[in-house]
């Protein structure tokens, strides 16, 4: 990265700049048009914790419920054995207990705790988790328009809006659950993406100061690639630990891992092109940083 000339490093930019526009607006048409697979958390149904025999495994017990109720049940295996926790959406079900589903299975069915989420829940949590997420931009936006110049603070937020869009597109591709765990992993993938953001911000702010005459183009390059290796390094080491907790987590952690993965990876992209891209293009020049001088004989006169 450090080899490439300035012209190769401002097209490298661009080109992921014009990448990270057209995903967003494809993630976009994929959310007006196929909109999202929500999880029971938002749309209602019913948690039971049952005990079952021991021997059965997961995918024997998911198989046969997904069948009989017809739909896609989600079932966590407990810390003891024979225990789990199943949840599945009751609507246009009978009322026959899921002990009568699970009997053709299993010997022993103890019921040991059932209830019941309401819709009227479920939409109530679709408002406060979308009150949540624009209460966060809002504060990230009043936080970036006062630490930075307006410039940088728009390439930021455009960074950040793309890369939850983008989150969100890929849960409306492949119709994955979208749940109140996916909902948390966007929450910090707004916070990570905000970190890289203002690093390279920061850099480049500070290059922009110690020459107030060199150009635009060139210094920003020259901050994305003094902190790229620390980029680099960090988004790495973060997605090894969250694709190990999506290989090992469980069918419960999917979601979560899947979006924290989608975000780490347009998050660093998004960064390091998009976020320092349009600021350039906006007219951001050294010159802005030049500090000037107050006569003070002038001021008290």
């Amino acid at each position: 990265m450090k080899h490439l000339s300035n012209e190769k490093f401002t097209q490298l930019r661009y080109g992921l700049s014009a990448f990270s526009i057209v995903m967003l607006i494809v993630s976009v048409l994929f959310i007006g048009f196929k909109g999202f697979n929500w999880g029971l958390d938002f749309t209602g149904g019913v948690v039971a914790e049952v005990q079952l025999d021991s021997k059965l495994e997961m995918n024997q017990i998911k198989a046969h419920l997904d069948q009989t109720l017809d739909q896609d049940v989600q079932l966590i295996q407990s810390m003891d054995d024979g225990q789990w926790t199943i949840r599945y959406n009751n609507e246009g079900l009978s009322d026959t207990s899921i002990a009568d589903h699970l009997s053709p299975i299993s010997e022993k069915v103890n019921i040991l705790s059932s209830s019941i989420v309401g819709p009227q829940v479920g939409q109530e949590m679709v408002e406060q988790g979308g009150l949540a997420v624009i209460v966060c931009m809002l504060l990230i936006m009043c936080y970036l328009s006062i630490r930075f110049d307006w410039r940088l603070a728009s390439g930021a937020i455009l960074a950040l809006f793309t890369d939850i869009i983008i989150v969100l597109g890929v849960f409306a591709v492949f119709q994955l659950e979208f749940n109140l765990t996916v909902l948390a992993a966007l929450l910090a993938v707004l916070g990570y993406s905000l970190n890289d953001s203002i690093i390279i911000a920061d850099r480049v702010r500070e290059v922009m100061r110690l020459k107030p005459k060199g150009e635009t183009e060139t210094i920003i390059n020259d901050a994305v690639k003094a902190t790229f290796s620390r980029t680099l390094v960090t988004s790495g080491t973060t997605l090894v630990t969250v694709s190990s907790l999506w290989l090992l987590g469980g069918s419960s952690l999917q979601g979560f891992s899947i979006a924290l993965c989608v975000g780490i990876v347009c998050g660093t992209g998004s960064s390091v092109a998009l976020g320092v891209t349009l600021p350039q293009l906006f007219g951001l020049k050294p010159a802005d940083y030049i500090v000037t001088p107050i006569d003070v004989e002038e001021t008290y006169s």
